[in-house]
């Protein structure tokens, strides 16, 4: 049986977010926004089409950041969170290098010229 490729996804709250995100990777990924809190039977229709991916989730270090990670430990425990520093709130306004910092923990390839020098 041939292996599937390896396919990523990460999980923001909003698409400023998610244009962020996306000027760092380096590789194909596959970036799904919630827009905020997600209802039940749209986090019910995510879970199943996330099925075989890896899944990352990366929100903002805020009440609904941390409401969103936890309806998804409860209803999706296999997926990979990853966290900003909680100075910088939001993903939408922390630093590249922070964030590529972040995705590079996850084994995800992004820009090299996001990375902190020496």
């Amino acid at each position: 049986m041939r292996m599937e490729e390896n396919h990523k996804v990460i999980i923001v709250e909003g698409s400023s977010d998610k244009r962020k995100v996306q000027n760092i990777l380096n590789e194909p990924v596959e970036i799904i926004c919630t827009n905020g809190t997600i209802g039940l039977s749209r986090l019910d229709e995510l879970i199943e089409s996330l099925f075989h991916k890896d899944v990352y989730i990366l929100v903002d270090a805020d009440d609904s950041g941390e409401k969103l990670r936890k309806q998804f430990k409860r209803e999706f425990p296999e997926a990979s969170h990853l966290y900003i520093d909680k100075m910088y709130r939001e993903v939408a306004t922390a630093p590249e290098k922070h964030l590529a910092t972040v995705l590079l923990g996850a084994n995800i390839d992004v820009h090299a010229e996001f990375l902190e020098k020496g």
